[in-house]
């Protein structure tokens, strides 16, 4: 049985990581001095941050010959030697991420070398023993840097947008599956949601995720790669979920060149309504209306496809 992850056992992780790692204490150093301005995206309450150090996972190679041809850094083996390992769930290492997005920044990775196939059901059972964290996974196509290797990562479930969003619109008393479609506020992309009760229908609820799958937009052909999940302990102590279909991996802008390119390559902190940017030139001249159309573009703007609302009501 895994022991809880309480506030303290949070901080002195962290401040025992730091105290041994330069690389990694500089740059949680630099977090206190990242820029930071408040959007809304149609519905979503959000923000705009600058953090020059996310370039290395915001413009990762993430082709199948640049995946073969590196070491994967997840892996015991290849990890810096300063990276402390706490065995906090059998079979998954605690690390702090250092290149963190926020000042709690974790990674979470499988002790055995397997790839981003699909949800990780102990998601749910991290939750419950750190409520203070939102757990999250980035599908194989949709920011994972390491799609070879099955990770999730976590953060205070305060920091993000989305979580206050859903927590406001999903209530308890609906249990199970819910469609954003339902909330009955302007989103700039839809995507759905559950409350899970601990018990035989709740097991359902949860077991879904696994097979949980976005569409590409160019072949129309499901894929399990294209997907943001989150799970956390809601304020009424029940488990939530979060699934983020997706559409494609990386925004038009992306892909340009000179002035008119943007590096967003939006992952689940992305799509959870903290936009994180890495060049400043970009970090000027973003608005709420680009970023809801890169939002467009990766994920469901309109509605969710009638297949991906089958398999999660049906």
């Amino acid at each position: 049985m895994m022991k809880n992850l309480t506030t303290e056992d949070i901080n002195t992780f962290v401040e025992t990581q730091l105290a041994h790692w330069e690389l990694a204490a500089v740059n949680f150093y630099n977090l206190r001095n990242a820029y930071r301005k408040n959007m809304n995206f149609c519905g979503l309450r959000g923000a705009v941050q600058l953090n020059p150090a996310r370039i290395i996972s915001s413009a990762a190679n993430t082709s199948a010959k640049a995946i073969e041809e590196r070491p994967c850094f997840l892996c015991e083996a290849n990890r810096p030697a300063q990276q402390i390992t706490n065995q906090w769930v059998s079979g998954w290492h605690l690390l702090l991420n250092p290149y963190p997005i926020l000042p709690i920044h974790f990674t979470i990775v499988n002790s055995i070398h397997t790839p981003q196939a699909e949800i990780p059901l102990e998601m749910a059972a991290m939750a419950e023993a750190a409520p203070d964290l939102v757990f999250f996974y980035n599908g194989a196509r949709a920011g994972a840097s390491a799609p070879d290797h099955q990770h999730v990562q976590a953060v205070l479930k305060s920091e993000l947008p989305l979580v206050r969003l859903v927590e406001e619109n999903h209530l308890i008393s609906k249990s199970g599956w819910m469609l954003s479609e339902e909330y009955d506020i302007e989103l700039p992309f839809h995507f759905v949601s559950a409350v899970v009760e601990p018990d035989s229908r709740g097991m359902k609820t949860l077991a879904l995720c696994l097979k949980a799958f976005g569409i590409d937009s160019e072949t129309d052909v499901k894929d399990n790669g294209l997907l943001n999940a989150f799970m956390w302990i809601g304020n009424e102590g029940l488990l939530r979920i979060v699934i983020i279909p997706r559409r494609k991996h990386r925004p038009e802008c992306y892909f340009k060149e000179g002035e008119d390119r943007i590096i967003i390559s939006p992952g689940a902190i992305d799509m959870a309504g903290l936009i994180i940017i890495p060049r400043p030139s970009d970090f000027e001249k973003i608005t709420p209306e680009i970023i809801n159309d890169i939002y467009s573009q990766v994920a469901f703007s309109e509605k969710l496809p009638q297949e991906i609302k089958d398999y999660f009501l049906s």
